[in-house]
């Protein structure tokens, strides 16, 4: 889907841009410490590790929005032209619409229990059509390729990415984690005060993360290409139901 695409195109093109000023900080260490402009005080080594560490923040960014949107998408194909019924939906939608319209997934008291019970049950009775619900779709902060491919297998396909992406994302890249796997790992502990934003660096120069920007992307396309290849053939219908 078109929509989906374009929405990390432009998100990727913020990380892009911020890589793009992380080349030129970069390039002004050949002639000694870079300075801004007009500053008389140049950049030190840890102010600019500080630079660097917002990569991560910007990555991890770009893939929650990504999963968040790829899964809003899911359950909007379902009630988008009014036409689809709990029953038309394959097992694993049909799950999730149970989990939304009964709340399932949440404590709740047993008169408020009751209730959605009933409201569940009254809309089987009267054949209506599958109306707005949402996919609980976890993650927060947890997004990496294993909860990528688990979610997707939750709704009932595979992640089924090119060798070369799928090699990319696996493969080791620091600390014997792949990519987005590092990504979510330094993103959390950022978050949680775990580490400086200067430690979560290391060595790591402007060509490495550009590198690890570069798998994480090409994953993140294949991840795209899967949910919407799940939304476009209506595999979220059973096969009777798929029109043509």
């Amino acid at each position: 889907m078109d929509e989906l695409l374009s929405a990390f195109e432009e998100r990727l093109a913020e990380v892009n841009s911020y890589i793009d000023f992380l080349w030129m900080v970069e390039n002004g260490t050949r002639n000694g410490p870079p300075r801004i402009e007009g500053c008389s005080v140049p950049i030190s080594a840890v102010q600019q590790k500080i630079l660097y560490s917002g990569i991560f923040l910007q990555l991890y960014n770009l893939v929650e929005s990504t999963m968040t949107l790829c899964i809003e998408s899911v359950a909007n194909a379902t009630y988008r032209d009014g036409q689809w019924l709990p029953g038309d939906l394959v097992d694993s939608l049909r799950k999730e619409w149970v989990r939304s319209m009964a709340r399932t997934h949440i404590d709740l008291s047993s008169q408020n229990r009751l209730d959605y019970a009933i409201r569940m049950c009254q809309h089987l009775v009267e054949s209506l059509p599958v109306a707005e619900f949402s996919i609980e779709k976890g993650g927060g902060g947890n997004w990496d390729d294993n909860a990528i491919e688990e979610i997707a297998e939750r709704l009932g396909f595979k992640i089924r990415a090119k060798q070369s992406a799928y090699r990319g994302i696996k493969q080791p890249f620091r600390d014997e984690l792949g990519p987005l796997a590092l990504v979510k790992s330094l993103r959390n502990k950022l978050a949680h005060g775990a580490i400086s934003f200067s430690e979560s660096v290391g060595g790591l120069t402007v060509q490495r993360l550009q590198e690890l920007t570069e798998k994480l992307v090409n994953y993140m396309r294949e991840v795209i290409r899967c949910f919407s290849e799940f939304i476009l053939s209506h595999q979220y219908l059973v096969p009777t139901k798929r029109p043509a």
